[in-house]
């Protein structure tokens, strides 16, 4: 990587935007904050709230392409959230969205890593957990890290207890901490060719 600074832009809904946690940080800012970098790092976080992946397909191209800058290393993370399951798309369309924003971010030469969505309603996890596994699969195809936020959460006495507390199904401190910890631990280090963090 060099001398070359990173950007990352980083797309999705409430969940990039750390919706819910009273520290304001999410796991976008615990992830940024254990990322060493020799340049500074910047990372652009560009939510929309309840977001599904067939609003976030119409609106990323536009929104990340004027936030690229020719003398950096420019990434896109995706985080696609549970607004899905409750917009009523299906599996299919859901697959197809994520499909077609790798496959321009590839064209257009930006590596892209996915972040799929974490555990919600304890009715739609059944769903959720499809949801997650078909994000997982588009990604593996493309060659193109993926954190599976649904599996190891779904069962987690930290998570649950996390979420028990908190309105809407947000995730709050601990919560957004063990989604940190995961895509810190799911190539992250590897994926912007940097050493791991000790």
């Amino acid at each position: 990587m060099g001398e070359v600074p990173l950007r990352l832009a980083v797309i999705g809904d409430e969940l990039v935007a750390g919706a819910g946690d009273p520290r304001g940080l999410g796991w976008v800012g615990r992830v940024a904050a254990r990322t060493s970098t020799a340049e500074p790092l910047t990372v652009l976080t560009l939510a929309v709230p309840g977001e599904n992946s067939t609003e976030l397909g119409v609106r990323w191209d536009p929104e990340v392409s004027r936030r690229l800058s020719p003398a950096a290393d420019n990434r896109l993370v995706v985080g696609i959230g549970r607004a899905d399951v409750t917009a009523g798309l299906s599996l299919a369309r859901s697959r197809l969205n994520l499909a077609n924003v790798l496959d321009v971010a590839e064209q257009r030469r930006i590596p892209a890593f996915v972040v799929g969505p974490p555990p919600g309603a304890p009715e739609d996890g059944d769903k959720i957990a499809e949801l997650s596994a078909a994000l997982g699969d588009v990604a593996a195809r493309r060659r193109v890290p993926y954190v599976d936020m649904y599996t190891p959460l779904a069962a987690h006495d930290q998570w649950l207890a996390d979420m028990a507390t908190s309105p809407g199904h947000l995730p709050g401190q601990a919560g957004y901490g063990l989604m940190a910890w995961l895509v810190l631990h799911t190539r992250w280090h590897d994926w912007l060719g940097l050493p791991h963090d000790a």
